[in-house]
């Protein structure tokens, strides 16, 4: 194999007898764009609702569940997709997204959720990952559509009001420590902890409630 490489190498590195310089940046030129429409092609393809909802671990549990609430059909008919809210917008952030999504490739060929009594019982972990994610980037995907300057507060319930002039103003509260269960049912959290602790060590698993 390494006699092979150093083959090819010696090949790639050696002067072109053929072809000019020109002719070989114009074709290296074109080559990138081809290949950079390509990726992006592709990388678009995956933050498609169809593509998010391919496996039934998704589509029988939280899309399901997405469907009855306002983010899925609303009067102004405005959806917002998987990718809206669990992929990054920004570039660099959106390849350590799908980066980290590998770990997903890996659950779903092992079958770590593949039940809905599996799924369940590990819903609370992967919502506390999400929520945390959430939390480091200040909720910038609710961001991407929810901006605190553009809020007529006077459409807004007295509570909220009062929430959102005071915690998001000053900047001490994120959209996602009030709106954990805006899109997706709240898993169940165990008495004792929060939804932002870590389970401790030796805790009994008990089954979260969802509504199945």
């Amino acid at each position: 194999m390494f006699k092979l490489l150093k083959r090819y190498w010696n090949i790639i590195r050696r002067p072109s007898v053929h072809f000019s310089l020109g002719f070989l940046t114009i074709g290296g030129f074109i080559g990138g764009i081809l290949f950079w429409g390509a990726f992006n092609t592709a990388m678009e393809l995956t933050n498609t609702e169809k593509f998010c909802t391919g496996c039934h671990e998704m589509r029988d549990n939280v899309y399901a569940e997405l469907k009855g609430t306002i983010h899925f059909t609303n009067r102004s008919g405005v959806r917002a997709l998987c990718s809206d809210c669990h992929v990054p917008h920004n570039w660099t952030d959106k390849i350590a997204r799908k980066m980290q999504a590998s770990k997903e490739v890996w659950g779903k060929i092992f079958g770590t959720i593949d039940t809905r009594e599996k799924f369940v019982d590990k819903r609370l972990e992967l919502a506390r990952h999400e929520w945390a994610r959430f939390k480091a980037n200040d909720s910038l995907e609710c961001r991407n559509c929810h901006n605190y300057e553009y809020m007529d507060f006077t459409r807004q319930s007295v509570r909220a009001q009062n929430m959102h002039s005071t915690y998001l103003a000053d900047k001490t509260k994120t959209c996602i420590d009030c709106h954990k269960g805006i899109a997706h049912t709240l898993p169940h959290i165990p008495p004792g902890q929060t939804s932002d602790a870590t389970p401790p060590a030796g805790a009994p698993k008990e089954v979260a409630n969802a509504a199945r």
